[in-house]
């Protein structure tokens, strides 16, 4: 078998396949350690590529080939070429034909969860992106659409449930009891990524929905035995997930069946497969005791999101992997506009956009930066990311804000009429909502192609004389790799103008031109908007509900910003200047501890903070939004040359300090007030009394006194739910001392057996800022509860250290870096994706002070200098290095 070297792959080379399989039969006989797989694939020649005569090249990795028939003939192996990558057939019929192919796997070796794994006993399968091609010899390309017939064989005591795609059509026992099997057909074409089998001993939850049209649908999750109480929220979901997409999008569910299925191991978080969604069985075991209320949204939040993906993402899928916000980002813009309607609007917007500029305007401003709709890969793994999924959603976002809902809902019928059962492309998305409401979207369309975060500069002048306020606004769009230059995006701002007595004024526009929703369109580098009638000088509000993913700068005086604090309709915009606010405060305070200046900014906000917490009519759940302060990593991008993380760290503890003294009472009050007396629930404004006391918790604890801390062990010792309980063990944690033993002994004695929970107390430990972290972090990779094998464990102590720790992660000694390249390496060789993962916390090394910044150039030298990397970790240590 000949080796083949990873290669670049370039959307500009994409090319229709030569070939099409329009259906597949699998016969899989499951075994621990060698899993036998009979594919049957009825073939043909692509009709949209005449002219091209080319031999039919298979994608294959990690495969034993065993026997292999065209038409029925065994073929030897002068009839075709092998390589670690590829089958390829020496002659290929000009007519349809049949191809028999049987490979084998080893599924308990299978570390990197790719193709057929075991996961504590139970077969399941990941085939996105290229999974498949661990199965077996397959065109394992999105474009390609086949129905599938699927046969699974088992040992009955060890996996007595069997399942894959579509419905089930047959079942029956063999060899005497010994073994069993069973039938599953899926009538819908899709591409091999969307495949799916789950073998094992699994405990389901059953239910039904009633679709709109009057069918039936038997809806089951199934999880470990002994956990179907833990599944009953997810179901809960499920339904109201379809019921809403029936009554948002007018889409209806069109298998007999649904099926979930929950397992330990799983690098993602969820997989849509046809009719069987497999998912990280964190994000769907939930109970009062065992998961917190955050763990609760995310569950409704992603078993939507995978329902969903039903029509956008299987219904219609991607053409190419380069299409992939195509699915995800039009996905999760759904699933965000669900958890809107089922919960706070405007809370939900504020979590949204708080993890966008957290995460993605991260990504924006590093060297992974990188289109929406890239322009090339080695490893399409690594493209899972923020800007696909997160900014993608943003940009569908702004195609409703520009079209409105009704003319959002009108493209988005015509893309469902016209690519229904079809592999489709950005560009035909955008043109259904183009023809749909008669608009040219071509200038709209450099949202999918041009890399980074725009920022608008802006400015208001007034003239009192003339009652005119001009509003100039530039977009200058920031160099990334490989796009020095980018052209004028057309970018929606929604805004308002407040009165000196916090009102909004009526926007009227010179020359009579209309302003729909308070939406302007900025389309040129530089424009100016004048209003008229404006009597006397106004106070901008601009990208109300975050209309744009941009950066706005406006060089507003304190007393303009606490007046959006206080009084803007928009509570979005509310909380936005309550947060600029924070930030403008943290990086003064930053500069003032590097040269021993000292500032009144602080007090000034925790006033201003004051003020607005107690604004009339504000949820719980807002309420604790405008508590929180931007992150440490927040500060860190908009600092964004020669940052210190334990000056930051500094800055962040003494603000928090300072509000918890001066808001002390209103505090105190807000944390009996919101006391939950009654039983749990997992209700939105149940959660926001939970989530304003904890926010209310958190900046009295960090005054520091011995009542604060006897406050801070009674809440978790009195704690009768997971939120609770965990959100104070974090802080222990953060505090160390007696207290943080006796918490952390505690709720390891009582969660050790369980392998969900207790990744909570890997992650309080790892996230503490104390000095001896890295040491104690250390000493957890060997407890007898970690492994490097498994997914969540990895997450939940590295990845928690390397992304949430900055203080200590960024030791100036350089050992948190080392720490990460050891582990990284040692990951790269079980599972690759989950190596490249854990990178991401040096994306931003070149914006440390310098003694850092040489430290983990180190760091990531040492790695790209490793005999043998994956293309997934050498892709993104290379292009990290490069930038």
């Amino acid at each position: 078998m000949k080796l083949e070297t990873a290669r670049p792959v370039h959307l500009k080379d994409y090319r229709p396949p030569a070939y099409l399989i329009d259906h597949v039969h699998l016969d899989i006989s499951l075994e621990p350690t060698r899993t036998r797989i009979s594919a049957r694939l009825s073939v043909r020649a692509n009709p949209k590529a005449v002219g091209r005569r080319e031999q039919l090249r298979l994608d294959g990795e990690q495969l034993e080939l065993g026997e292999i028939a065209l038409n029925g003939d065994p073929l030897g192996k002068k009839d075709y070429k092998l390589t670690d990558r590829a089958l390829t057939l020496s002659k290929t019929p000009t007519e349809p034909f049949t191809l028999d192919i049987t490979t084998y796997v080893n599924p308990e070796a299978n570390k990197a969860l790719q193709g057929i794994y075991r996961s504590n006993g139970v077969y399941c399968s990941q085939c996105e992106a290229e999974g498949f091609r661990r199965i077996t010899y397959f065109l394992d390309r999105p474009d390609v659409l086949a129905t599938y017939t699927v046969r699974l064989e088992a040992d009955p005591n060890a996996a007595p449930v069997l399942l894959a795609n579509g419905n089930l059509v047959e079942r029956g026992i063999l060899d005497s009891g010994r073994r069993h099997y069973a039938v599953w057909h899926d009538p819908h074409p899709k591409p091999c990524y969307l495949f799916a089998i789950v073998g094992g001993d699994l405990a389901p939850i059953s239910s039904s929905f009633r679709t709109m049209s009057g069918r039936n649908v038997d809806l089951a999750i199934y999880v470990e035995h002994g956990k179907e109480a833990r599944a009953v929220w997810a179901m809960d979901s499920l339904k109201r997930a379809m019921r809403w997409d029936e009554e948002r999008f007018g889409r209806e569910y069109d298998l007999d069946v649904f099926n979930i299925v929950a397992v330990s191991d799983f690098n993602m978080g969820a997989m849509e497969n046809k009719g069987l969604n497999i998912f990280n069985d964190r994000l769907i075991l939930a109970s009062p005791e065992t998961a917190t209320d955050t763990i609760f949204e995310a569950i409704e939040s992603v078993v939507a999101h995978e329902y969903f993906h039903n029509w956008t993402g299987n219904r219609i899928t991607c053409r190419d992997w380069f299409q992939l916000c195509l699915k995800e980002g039009l996905t999760v813009y759904r699933d965000q506009e669900f958890s809107a309607d089922e919960r706070s609007a405007t809370v939900q917007r504020i979590i949204d956009v708080r993890q966008l500029k957290t995460h993605q305007f991260a990504e924006d401003a590093g060297p992974l930066a990188h289109p929406v709709r890239p322009e090339s890969y080695i490893e399409i793994n690594n493209f899972y990311t923020a800007t696909v999924y997160e900014k993608g959603a943003e940009v569908v976002r702004m195609i409703a804000t520009v079209l409105g809902r009704d003319g959002f809902r009108n493209g988005m019928d015509l893309y469902f009429e016209r690519h229904d059962g079809e592999a489709a492309t950005v560009d035909e998305f955008v043109t259904c909502f183009a023809d749909a409401n008669g608009v040219d979207l071509s200038q709209f369309k450099l949202w999918y192609s041009q890399a980074g975060t725009p920022e608008l500069i802006a400015n208001l002048r007034y003239d009192k004389d003339k009652k005119t306020a001009d509003l100039d606004i530039e977009q200058v769009l920031p160099a990334t790799p490989g796009q020095p230059n980018k052209k004028p995006m057309h970018i929606p701002v929604r805004l308002g103008l407040l009165g000196a007595n916090g009102h909004d004024l009526d926007l009227k526009l010179d020359g009579g031109v209309a302003i729909e929703d308070g939406v302007v369109s900025l389309t040129k580098r530089k424009q100016s908007f004048r209003f008229i009638d404006v009597p006397s000088r106004p106070v901008p509000s601009l990208l109300r509900g975050f209309s744009a993913p941009v950066n706005v700068t406006l060089d507003l005086p304190d007393e303009d910003v606490e007046l959006l604090m206080a009084s803007d309709s928009d509570l979005f915009n509310r909380w936005q200047a309550a947060n600029a606010y924070a930030a403008r405060t943290l990086v003064e305070s930053v500069a003032n501890l590097s040269t021993g200046r000292r500032s009144s900014r602080g007090a000034r906000y925790a006033r201003a903070l004051g003020s607005a917490l107690a604004g009339d009519g504000l949820e719980p759940a807002y309420r604790a939004e405008l508590l929180k302060l931007p992150t440490q990593a927040d500060v860190a991008r908009i600092i964004a040359k020669n940052v210190d993380p334990a000056l930051i760290h500094r800055a962040h503890r003494q603000l928090m300090k300072l509000i918890g003294k001066s808001l002390g009472p209103q505090l105190e009050d807000l944390y009996r007030q919101m006391e939950d007396r009654g039983p749990y629930s997992p209700d939105a404004q149940s959660a926001g009394r939970r989530a304003l006391r904890n926010a209310a918790l958190t900046l009295l604890t960090a005054r520091g006194t011995p009542a604060d801390v006897a406050r801070l062990a009674r809440h978790y010792a009195k704690a009768s739910n997971m939120t609770d309980r965990a959100h104070a063990l974090f802080l222990l944690a953060a505090r160390g001392g007696p207290e943080a033993k006796v918490a952390l002994d505690d709720f390891y004695a009582t969660w050790q057996g369980d392998h969900v929970v207790i990744d909570t107390w890997f992650a309080a430990q790892a996230h503490s800022p104390l000095a001896g972290t890295l040491p104690r972090v250390k000493a957890l990779t060997r407890h007898p509860l970690f492994s490097l094998t498994a997914p969540n464990k990895v997450r939940a102590l590295i990845g928690q250290f390397g992304s949430t720790n900055p203080v200590q992660f960024n030791r100036p000694d350089g050992a948190g870096y080392a720490f990460l390249a050891d582990q990284v390496l040692a990951l790269d060789r079980l599972n690759p994706q989950i190596a490249a993962r854990m990178l991401g916390a040096l994306r931003s090394w070149r914006a440390l002070e310098s003694g850092r910044r040489a430290k983990a150039r180190k760091a990531l030298q040492r790695i790209a200098r490793a005999k043998t990397l994956s293309p997934d970790v050498q892709e993104i240590v290379l292009r990290v290095l490069e930038a």
